[in-house]
């Protein structure tokens, strides 16, 4: 800094005079402030220092060293200068002060005081990709939910990178190796140098864009190692938004496991190496198939149990089905038997027969009363009496017969039905009334007097229904009941 002139009569009060042959005598004080106006007039303010930081420390003030090879001056930066550097240093990292020297008295400690900090080389690159991290976060575009799973099976998968690369043919050979199936389309870039970034961003534009014709699922964005230089290409702003506004997911392999980009941040998936990359979106084949082997032998036991299972409630529902056939038919059976019976309860010729058989156990009895009354009696006269009155009550008798008999030939349903009429039994062995007593569909029989026949009923309910016959086979009704007997078996 060059020697400043000193005077020390300047530092002495008048009464107490320094002698010309001995040095001055000073306090800590005079030579504190002596050195304060020392640096203030021969060290202009606004310097610019370059040098390493070394032992940096934040509190509410940044403290730290600026060194080189050959000295180390301590720093302060206050907190209002500090939160407007837009980084935080770190130890070890080159950057550029500006500010002065000042001397602080009762510390005893003269310190530069930074007003203002900037870094270089290096750790420029580090500050505007912490700028445009933090701008990016606030657009929402780093956050979790945002980004999109993998499909399992993809179909196609667009590889943006150099056809030179390195990396290329790790993603091929993983790819290879474990989906064959996976369809690989390469779209070739610059992954470095000026223009790099501009092709990478328009490459994820394009591909998602036609990604539905081309049949692309899948895009993965890679580059081996390098330097931080090397990668800068994909810390820029532009191909991060291609990035996330690409509509298929976009999985992010950059560098090495110790680098990160931009583009691996907003990435769907980020990848360490492009071989690890390429696994994450490959299935395993090997895998799909023993997956796929044990879901089929699951599938075949599920579908034996299954058949098992419907064959036992089918087998269960053809027993109850015959069952109540079963049942069914015995009811109709026996309706058949409750009618037939009535039928033939009320038919003339048992109506007849039943007749006869009365007056015959009655002339039985009246012929034994007459024996009885002649074996007693033995006259004549008596005899001659009751043989008259017997034939005279049987006479009676045949009439009352023959006029019942008439009565019910006339009434019986043979006459009725001689006269020209029919009689309708419908498939309940009920005789029809009404049309209402059927349905279409049903089959009745029409007995006349010289036979019956089947019809099947068509159309609705009514006074008019249409009935489709099929005539059957008929057979005569016999009326042949027993001969009326005399009174003691004579005709």
């Amino acid at each position: 800094m060059g020697r400043l002139p000193f005077n020390p009569s300047r530092m002495q009060g008048p009464e107490t005079p320094a002698p010309s042959h001995a040095p001055p005598r000073l306090t800590v004080s005079q030579l504190a402030a002596l050195i304060d106006r020392a640096l203030r007039d021969g060290v202009p303010a606004g310097l610019k220092v370059v040098g390493e930081v070394g032992q940096f420390r934040e509190r509410t003030h940044w403290y730290f060293d600026l060194k080189d090879a050959d000295a180390v001056v301590s720093c302060v930066m206050w907190a209002s200068a500090a939160r407007k550097a837009g980084f935080v240093p770190h130890t070890g990292m080159q950057v550029v002060v500006t500010g002065r020297v000042e001397h602080y008295a009762k510390q005893g400690r003269t310190t530069f005081q930074v007003e203002r900090i900037e870094p270089v080389g290096e750790g420029a690159l580090d500050a505007e990709l912490r700028r445009l991290v933090e701008e990016l976060r606030g657009l929402g575009w780093l956050d979790e939910a945002r980004k999109r799973p993998l499909p399992a099976l993809p179909r196609r998968v667009a590889v943006i990178t150099s056809r030179t690369g390195a990396a290329l043919q790790d993603v091929l050979d993983t790819l290879r190796r474990r989906f064959p199936a996976l369809e690989v389309g390469l779209v070739d870039v610059r992954v470095q140098g000026d223009g790099a970034a501009a092709e990478i961003a328009a490459a994820v534009h394009s591909v998602g864009r036609a990604h539905e014709r081309l049949g692309v699922d899948v895009v993965l964005v890679t580059r081996g190692g390098g330097s931080r230089e090397d990668l800068w290409a994909f810390n820029d702003r532009a191909v991060a938004g291609a990035i996330v506004r690409c509509p298929v997911p976009v999985v992010a392999a950059i560098g090495h496991e110790t680098d990160t980009t931009l583009a691996e941040l907003v990435a769907d998936v980020r990848a360490a190496t492009p071989t690890q990359a390429a696994m994450r979106i490959a299935p395993d084949a090997d895998a799909l198939r023993r997956q796929l082997s044990s879901h089929a032998g699951r599938m075949a036991y599920l579908a034996a149990r299954a058949v098992r299972s419907r064959t036992d409630e089918l087998a269960n529902l053809m027993r109850h089905m015959r069952s109540g056939a079963r049942a069914a038919v015995q009811a109709r059976q026996g309706r058949l038997e409750r009618a037939s019976a009535r039928l033939e309860r009320h038919r003339p010729a048992s109506l007849h027969a039943r007749r006869e058989a009365a007056v015959e156990a009655l002339a039985v009895r009246l012929r034994a009363a007459a024996a009885a009354i002649v074996r007693d009696n033995r006259v004549e006269d008596a005899a001659r009496r009751m043989r008259a009155a017997i034939r005279g009550r049987l006479a009676r008798a045949g009439e009352s017969v023959s006029t019942a008999a008439r009565s019910l030939d006339l009434v019986a349903p043979d006459a009725v039905l001689r006269r020209g009429y029919s009689m309708t039994i419908g498939p309940g062995g009920e005789v029809v009334r009404s049309t209402g007593d059927v349905r279409p569909g049903d089959t009745v029989h029409t007995r006349l007097a010289d036979g019956s026949f089947a019809s099947v009923v068509q159309g609705g309910s009514g006074a008019h229904a249409p009935i489709r016959s099929a005539r059957s086979a008929a057979r005569p009704a016999r009326r042949n009941g027993p001969e009326q007997p005399g009174l003691f078996g004579g005709g």
